[in-house]
């Protein structure tokens, strides 16, 4: 009776052993996939700022520009498209340089212009190219105003290094955590190995053995997902009063919830993996075997 009642207690306290080891490990990932949703949600942000500018002729009208910015934004890779009338050129010129453009020359001598922010999928130098030159085409266009080529090329170079850092920092951490929960997983059916020959030995079959550890660990899983997401949560709203002010302008509530149900099943999974790995191990071993 009292060699149950210690086993019984060093099978909780391998699955409290669980939970905590898994949380922890739970929460660095979790980190780690805000850190890189909220990079790419700035990298887009990035490369949907880039701005083109299509000058017109003098001799197209407001009416005529304005249809032309309606024929861009009907393009796929337009995302914002806006119109800078003769007048408003105008305003512009006299507000940057105190030149009134219109008392000197006796008329406006300014042209519409037309400006646009396209898709981010659209933002390479390649690309900016060939809708410079699609642009440029249509009657009535003057010229064509693109970002710097070599800028381009040069942040979006840097773009896909930083997602290639993460991506790898990302892709040890969930093998490490693999390995980490897998151990303590083993473990704490470890301290079950008797339990799992006896059971063997009255007849119970390997799926019957293994299906409560399984769920067990699972649920362990289940509740250190949920310990990890509050931790977080508690630290994204803590931010502010920290003197981060700026977190909620990268990481949204909306992103943290699709990370925390990510956590919660990412945690279910492996636990109950581990649990399944770790049963059928000594569902395949002998009754000597057990002391080792």
């Amino acid at each position: 009776m009292k060699h149950n009642k210690e086993v019984k207690i060093s099978y909780l306290a391998a699955h409290l052993t669980t939970i905590v080891s898994v949380t922890l490990v739970l929460i660095i990932i979790g980190i780690i996939a805000l850190i890189t949703a909220s990079a790419a949600n700035e990298t887009r942000r990035l490369r949907e700022k880039l701005e083109i500018s299509v000058v017109m002729a003098d001799s197209v009208s407001n009416a005529g520009a304005t249809k032309l910015a309606e024929e861009i934004a009907a393009q796929p890779y337009a995302l914002q498209t806006g119109v800078v009338t003769k007048e408003d050129a105008l305003k512009n010129w006299k507000n940057t340089t105190g030149e009134d453009l219109e008392a000197l020359f006796g008329v406006n001598p300014l042209s519409p212009e037309i400006t646009f922010t396209v898709k981010a999928d659209y933002a390479s130098a390649a690309q900016l190219s060939e809708i410079e030159r699609e642009i440029a085409a249509s009657p009535g266009v003057e010229a064509v105003a693109l970002p710097d080529s070599a800028m381009v090329e040069s942040m979006n170079r840097n773009i896909e290094r930083f997602a290639v850092i993460l991506g790898v920092i990302a892709l040890v951490m969930i093998i490490i955590s693999f390995v980490l929960i897998n151990n303590t997983v083993h473990l704490a059916i470890y301290a079950r190995r008797f339990t799992i020959h006896t059971m063997q030995l009255v007849g119970a079959t390997n799926g019957f053995i293994r299906r409560p550890f399984v769920l067990n660990n699972m649920a362990s899983g289940l509740i250190a997902g949920l310990v990890a997401s509050a931790i977080i949560a508690l630290a994204l709203a803590a931010a502010p009063q920290a003197g981060f002010n700026n977190v909620a302008d990268y990481i949204s509530w909306g992103l943290y919830a699709i990370v925390a149900g990510g956590l919660v099943i990412v945690g279910m999974l492996i636990c109950s993996i581990a649990a399944c790995i770790a049963t059928s191990r000594y569902l395949h071993q002998d009754y000597d075997e057990l002391f080792k």
